[in-house]
């Protein structure tokens, strides 16, 4: 079984941070989301990934170059979500792909997702869950997509509004028609298609974790959830999480009189200089906490 993870977005509404990194590389609990990420589909069976990127695409390439049965796509300019499906077309073969956007971290499981889709034999199945900040999307009482500009309600018979997970399986046969080397977003495309009277059928999630990581609150509330054990670990972050709620103060130059509160995670060679305090923080490896600084709520990059 094949993947791809969408990597090449530019991150804007984490800047400035994603200046000095890719999103997909954003570590959580001092590990690449985007390693965790790969190892989870592997996990599930799928043996084949493809991931593409374009900004600062050299870290993400380095990031990868020990990983096994991984294709990189390098885009020289923006492609969007749909346009680099359609430039991968060749790599994902005939059989349907498991789509998953490079920023999320959830507990949803995706064997059950492709199981789902080749019992429905869907040409595309969208995963969605409940989650009000971004629900847009209308899932009729068969299960099937009927709109994605919210146009339904929660209490409409016809219809509930959900949010799309940023995880999908397509039959890669329908990419085709999405024009070769153009910026391209796949909802729109999904959105042309259902106007056109395909089906596009939902799966939906539940009793799950789920977070897009798209703001520093995003960020920092998914350390403080997974760092007070509230939201669900992943395996891969086990042995990472032990110290918790201060992370990585080992790994760290501590000086004296430094006070930790709340939850904190801190990377490795990270300087975290004498009378400093840091409360509900993440300090990135090789960052610096002046002396006597109070940090609250930030990231803090070298």
């Amino acid at each position: 079984m094949k993947a791809m993870i969408l990597a090449a977005g530019l991150g804007t509404r984490l800047l400035p941070y994603t200046m000095k990194r890719p999103k997909p590389l954003f570590p959580i609990l001092n590990k690449p989301l985007l390693g965790l990420t790969i190892s989870r589909i592997k996990k599930a069976g799928f043996n084949e990934i493809v991931v593409n990127a374009h900004h600062l695409r050299h870290q993400i390439k380095e990031a990868l170059q020990y990983e096994a049965d991984i294709v990189l796509q390098e885009e020289e300019k923006i492609l969007g979500t749909g346009g680099g499906l359609r430039l991968a077309l060749p790599e994902l073969g005939h059989e349907p792909v498991l789509v998953v956007n490079g920023d999320i971290y959830h507990s949803i499981d995706y064997r059950n997702i492709y199981r789902f889709h080749c019992e429905t034999q869907s040409e595309v199945t969208l995963v969605v869950n409940d989650f009000p900040r971004f629900n847009s999307i209308t899932m009729d009482q068969t299960g099937c997509i009927t709109s994605f500009d919210n146009s339904g309600t929660s209490g409409n018979k016809n219809g509930r509004m959900l949010a799309f997970t940023g995880i999908h399986i397509i039959n890669p046969d329908i990419l085709d028609a999405i024009p070769h080397d153009t910026d391209s977003c796949i909802i729109d495309f999904y959105r042309r298609i259902l106007q056109q009277g395909s089906t596009i059928r939902a799966y939906l999630a539940t009793e799950h974790f789920w977070t897009d990581m798209g703001t520093q609150g995003d960020y920092l509330q998914l350390h403080e959830g997974l760092l007070t054990k509230k939201i669900p670990l992943y395996e891969e972050l086990f042995e990472a999480a032990a110290g918790a709620p201060f992370l990585g103060v080992p790994r760290a130059s501590i000086g004296r009189d430094v006070k930790l509160l709340d939850w904190v995670c801190i990377g490795k060679g990270a300087k975290i200089e004498p009378g400093a305090t840091l409360q509900r923080s993440v300090v990135w490896d090789d960052a610096t906490v002046p002396a006597g600084s109070v940090i609250k709520d930030a990231i803090v990059t070298p």
